[in-house]
């Protein structure tokens, strides 16, 4: 078979997370005929975890409908940076900021974002999660982490870890019970602190948890902190969905790409009768998606559980890995981090500095 054979074969393979064909998404890097044998090399530009099997397990399917009994398939994940607002400098090390937005509180978007980033990290991506609710932190509880950060050097401070992940608070800086009664120009010192004073590495991914609104930290983000993209999430309630209109907009107007909408609590199944109940309602961020001309990335139940294991200190995806919901809250990564990776990449590192210097 030839390559152009192979290649032919090859379009007719989608990626299930960006619909769209592997060899148009420039995800096939190499094929080769050599002596009769077909080797391809797939590289996904987004951590795709057990997709990366299943997709390998597709295209030796294809190829051995094609005649080709024994090809050499390799899918592999290269994370790259993207480009963010033009106003503001990438952070060294870490390759893309995802912000994860609300407009509303009480819609479960601290429970999304910490699930969302633990999921990030189970497909294989290095993670950190950034507690950006200054008022009134949550990560800390619902990673299980206890205690305050370490600082080697007296200036900066070594970010907390758990499930895998690392992570930054004021939360770790206070007791869980005191208040923090402070103007918005001490928050977002703090916030600008929290992100730009942290060790946190190389990462492919720093998730965000905004506080619900479009105040000073939100604005703060937008002029001073690299991001790549953002997610929104509401719930079907109307007033949810008004507030999360304004989230996303606000976003447009920073040049933000909105990587998807996820609509939280979207219905509850009984326990006891299996029944299905649209409690706040039905389908509205499909609509809302669909109005914005944005990505659905998916709807997530209503269930004790999820409540359960946050509060406990293991979100749903490292208490139940195999789970429904985790396998839901592992979709959602996927297609958000797909999405990121069709947008522009950032190449400011790969440029030489030029010095002029008086001879």
């Amino acid at each position: 078979m030839t390559r152009e054979q192979v290649e032919a074969v090859l379009k007719g393979i989608k990626d299930r997370y960006l619909d769209q064909d592997i060899v148009s998404l420039h995800q096939v890097k190499d094929i080769t005929t050599d002596a009769g044998k077909v080797a391809v090399r797939v590289v996904q530009g987004y951590p795709a975890g057990s997709y990366r099997d299943e997709l390998a397990a597709e295209i030796k399917a294809a190829l051995a409908a094609a005649g080709v009994s024994d090809a050499e398939v390799s899918v592999t994940t290269q994370v790259a940076a993207h480009s963010v607002q033009k106003s503001v400098k990438r952070k060294d090390g870490i390759k893309n900021i995802i912000a994860v937005a609300s407009g509303k509180g009480g819609v479960g978007k601290s429970t999304t974002a910490v699930n969302l980033a633990l999921a990030l990290s189970a497909d294989g991506a290095s993670v950190g999660m950034l507690d950006a609710d200054i008022y009134g932190p949550s990560q800390p509880r619902m990673l299980g982490i206890s205690g305050q950060p370490e600082s080697s050097d007296g200036k900066s401070l070594e970010p907390m870890q758990n499930h895998g992940i690392k992570a930054m608070s004021i939360g770790f800086l206070i007791e869980e019970d005191t208040p923090m009664i402070w103007r918005g120009p001490m928050v977002t010192q703090a916030l600008e602190q929290l992100l730009g004073d942290t060790n946190w590495g190389d990462l492919d991914y720093l998730v965000i948890d905004l506080p619900p609104g479009t105040g000073d930290i939100q604005l703060t983000l937008s002029q001073k902190i690299p991001v790549s993209g953002a997610i929104i999430v509401t719930t079907p309630q109307d007033i949810a969905l008004l507030d999360a209109r304004k989230g996303l907009k606000m976003f447009e107007k920073v040049e933000v790409p909105i990587l998807g909408i996820v609509e939280n609590m979207s219905m509850h199944i009984c326990s006891n009768c299996g029944t299905v109940e649209h409690i706040f309602g039905e389908g509205g961020g499909q609509r809302m998606a669909e109005q914005y001309g944005v990505n659905y990335l998916g709807g997530l139940p209503l269930d004790i559980k999820i409540r359960e294991q946050v509060d406990n200190g293991n979100p749903t995806v490292v208490s139940d890995p195999d789970g429904t919901v985790a396998q839901i809250y592992k979709d959602i990564s996927r297609k958000a981090s797909a999405r990121l990776a069709q947008k522009a990449k950032d190449y400011s590192t790969k440029f030489p500095t030029i010095k002029i210097m008086n001879v």
